[in-house]
């Protein structure tokens, strides 16, 4: 069998592995975990996600949810929508460091992926208690610091009022809350307008790769160099396979079939070490800026590699600008930075995984890997009319006189 070959197996392997270890997971029955009224656009083998049972996913809540993440009118003075931070060939992501809020707050994280957010455990960089997108979906709407959208108590009357003069949407929340008589009317908007979102980012669903196909049995999916970067992936030596296992390409991960049982991941990979003491840039502290517990400094969430070439600049403040950087500070065990107001050794950070550990590894071998994780993009899903902006052919969209 070829050594590449090997790799795969011992990748899938590994992964059911990991999550049949002792007392890691519950085993959840499976019957009804496999079946779903919703066309999930996805191959069978990868798992139902966990949907809350308030809000289970329909057809007509995605496509409602579809129309207003692309709305600019979601948002207190109409500039922004959530497609203005999550942009779809970018694998949702928006190509820069830090996005800017509808009154132009500066963000402090960079903007995450959406692709296969169903599966994620917890859903931000840093929060361990935000595990569903029914919560987070209200911190970019709502939120004050930063403002991203910047809907407020004052002014959230005027925007449901744009919303509900779209003839469009008489018809989308009518079939997406049939029970209710009013749906974009009644006491229940916000809570709808929250439900539908959650339900259109639940559905995008990422799976279609050249890598997917490899695994799936076509030999000539991937290129040599992309298979020997497999390979270095999947190393002892590289090591980066304990943060990004499984088909999901994260070890922070949950589906219909095993619920975790033990705390979700986060991970310092000595990215800051401030004046030696092991501190990360404020606010951008990770899991520490919750807990305040000095043993959570820099600990963040670690993320998919799923659509990876597409989502630069990286890590959670978007300061390193491409994959080469990215595996030269695991290479050096760390990130050094010799100047300039977070001056500091990664490598000597008190919190640091101690999987974060310095290899040897040349200029080829970064090529190989950099092709491995190039093979990761779901040139469909960034394409896809399914998850396209629905407005742009809509004469409902045209600013209301």
């Amino acid at each position: 069998m070829h050594a590449d070959k090997i790799a795969v197996l011992f990748f899938l392997g590994l992964t059911l592995l990991l999550s049949g270890c002792p007392d890691s997971s519950t085993t959840v029955d499976d019957q009804g975990a496999s079946v779903s009224d919703f066309d999930w656009q996805m191959p069978d083998w990868v798992p139902l996600p966990v949907e809350p049972a308030y809000n289970p996913i329909t057809e007509e809540k995605f496509q409602l949810g579809r129309h207003l993440f692309y709305d600019t009118d979601l948002s207190a003075n109409g500039t922004i929508s959530c497609a203005s931070c999550h942009q779809q060939d970018k694998a949702f992501t928006d190509g820069v460091a830090r996005p800017a809020g509808a009154t132009g707050d500066i963000h402090p994280r960079n903007s995450q992926s959406l692709a296969n957010a169903a599966w994620l455990r917890t859903l931000t960089w840093g929060n361990p208690t935000l595990t569903e997108l029914e919560q987070q979906i209200v911190i970019p709407l709502f939120g004050i610091d930063p403002i991203e959208h910047g809907i407020s108590e004052a002014n959230q009357n005027q925007v449901l009022a744009r919303l509900q003069a779209k003839p469009a949407y008489q018809r989308l929340f009518l079939s997406a809350y049939p029970d209710q008589t009013e749906p974009l009317f009644n006491e229940l908007a916000w809570r709808n307008i929250i439900h539908a979102l959650a339900s259109f980012v639940r559905g995008m669903t990422s799976f279609n790769s050249d890598f997917d196909r490899y695994t799936a049995g076509d030999s000539q999916a991937l290129s040599a160099a992309a298979r020997r970067g497999m390979n270095l992936f999947n190393s002892e030596r590289l090591e980066c396979f304990h943060c990004h296992e499984g088909y999901t390409l994260t070890s922070s991960v949950r589906d219909r079939r095993r619920v975790p049982n033990i705390p979700a991941p986060f991970n310092n990979t000595g990215l800051y070490n401030i004046d030696g003491i092991s501190a990360y840039p404020a606010p951008n502290t990770g899991k520490h800026e919750l807990t305040g517990q000095a043993r959570d400094m820099g600990l963040f969430r670690p993320q998919s590699l799923r659509n990876v070439a597409l989502t630069a600049p990286y890590n959670h403040d978007g300061s390193v600008a491409t994959l080469r950087e990215v595996i030269l500070n695991y290479a050096a065990g760390g990130r050094h930075l010799t100047h300039g107001p977070y001056a500091g050794d990664g490598r000597m950070n008190a919190n640091k995984d101690p999987f974060i550990v310095s290899f040897s590894i040349t200029e080829d071998e970064i090529s190989d890997v950099i092709a491995f994780l190039e093979s990761l993009t779901d040139h469909a899903f960034i394409t896809h009319p399914r998850y396209a902006n629905p407005w742009q052919d809509d004469a409902s969209q045209d600013p209301i006189p």
